[in-house]
């Protein structure tokens, strides 16, 4: 229906922007995905395309897991939170499916810079915020300085971005000496940033991605890359707790209020840890298929009364395994289990180490922060997450 050429150049624009407009507005990367889910639809070839992505079982197992979330439907009494978690999840069968079709891996690198240029300017704002050069904006404030987004998604989403420019830095023995001090600078600007701000599960995130980082570098030595984060980590952690006031703050609030758990149910920390004990005895009783994709909601409410009246009810438990659990049972939490089985599966066989060293980050910092939250819930980070993935695990066997 269209020219083969011009769609393959227009893919690659839309990609591009895509990348960049990634964490900076969540109507812009909306258009943008609307554009290429479009141009995909009128375009034909579809059974090309189905082939490309039946191929993959990392498509199929995505495709699987929205599909599980659709039969819960059938035993939900509320449809229309159910139709609303079903929406959110849309990005398994759609987005992703349709943009593993229409990478290109001779581009990955444009992809890269692109987001991390954005990634960049971000940067820039919050520091201008936080030395009260420019005021206050959006979610941006002097105290926590994180623009067009809260927290909750900046500090993950500033997480990965570092770990792509200290990979860079360590893998790449091509990179020219001014990209070096560039690259330098921003991943020492990017880590002091981590901590000027409030996302307590994207600076987890972060000790985490350091971790992979040395052992992915240090791997054939195990013994010395232990020794290397048992300095490096500790370091960072007692460097950023005794200079940065929010990092301080917010680590002993969540220190305290774990420890001290009956006294401070109602915090962010206890809520979460109420979460947690209320929703595994919803659980207990339904193990299997769970509640249905959309009572979450009302069957928490009916334990939450009965078991801690005074704390407020939720409709996400902070915890998306937990919410899984609860929606789907023991079910849905295999298929979702096997999304990320295969992108750490894919990703050791490529050739590429960046794919390869990439691939495998991915899903293991995802795996860690999704127990303080929904993540593939959010705009910012199921995006991020899905783009990333729709290029880090196509047939690159050779590359």
């Amino acid at each position: 229906m269209l020219g083969s050429f011009n769609l393959d150049k227009t893919y690659h624009f839309l990609l591009v922007v895509l990348a960049f407009l990634l964490p900076l507005t969540v109507f812009g990367g909306n258009l943008v995905i609307v554009i290429i889910c479009i141009l995909w639809l009128i375009s034909g070839e579809y059974k090309a395309k189905f082939k490309i992505i039946i191929k993959n079982k990392l498509m199929i197992s995505s495709i699987f897991f929205f599909g599980i979330h659709v039969v819960g439907l059938l035993w939900t009494e509320d449809l229309s939170w159910g139709l609303h978690i079903v929406h959110k999840m849309w990005y398994f069968i759609g987005l992703l499916p349709i943009l593993y079709t229409i990478v290109k891996k001779e581009y990955i690198g444009v992809y890269i810079s692109a987001f991390l240029l954005a990634i960049s300017i971000t940067e820039v704002l919050s520091y201008l915020v936080w030395f009260q050069i420019i005021d206050s904006f959006k979610n941006a404030t002097w105290w926590n300085p994180t623009p067009f987004m809260s927290h909750i998604s900046y500090n993950p989403i500033l997480a990965f971005a570092i770990y792509l420019v200290g990979h860079e830095l360590l893998f790449n023995s091509k990179m020219h000496l001014f990209k070096k001090c560039v690259y330098s600078i921003m991943m020492m600007t990017m880590s002091i940033n981590m901590f000027i701000t409030g996302g307590r599960a994207g600076q987890v995130m972060f000790f985490a991605m350091l971790t992979i980082l040395i052992f992915q570098k240090l791997g054939s030595h195990k013994l010395k890359a232990i020794g290397v984060i048992f300095i490096v980590i500790p370091s960072i952690f007692l460097t950023a707790y005794q200079t940065s006031d929010i990092f301080h703050k917010r680590s002993s609030e969540a220190f305290h209020h774990i420890l001290n758990y009956e006294d401070n149910k109602n915090t962010s920390s206890g809520q979460r840890i109420t979460f947690a004990i209320n929703s595994w005895e919803i659980i207990a009783e339904h193990p299997i298929i769970g509640v249905g994709t959309g009572d979450f909601p009302t069957e928490y409410n009916k334990i939450n009364q009965i078991n801690t009246p005074e704390l407020p009810n939720t409709s996400n438990p902070h915890n998306m395994y937990t919410l899984i659990l609860v929606q789907l049972g023991f079910i849905g939490l295999i298929s979702f289990l096997c999304v990320f089985y295969y992108q750490i599966k894919l990703s050791f066989m490529s050739k590429n180490k960046l794919i390869r060293d990439v691939g495998l980050t991915l899903p293991l910092l995802f795996l860690i922060i999704m127990w303080s939250d929904s993540y593939l819930l959010g705009h910012y980070t199921t995006l991020m997450y899905v783009f990333f993935s729709s290029f880090l695990y196509k047939d690159f066997e050779n590359t």
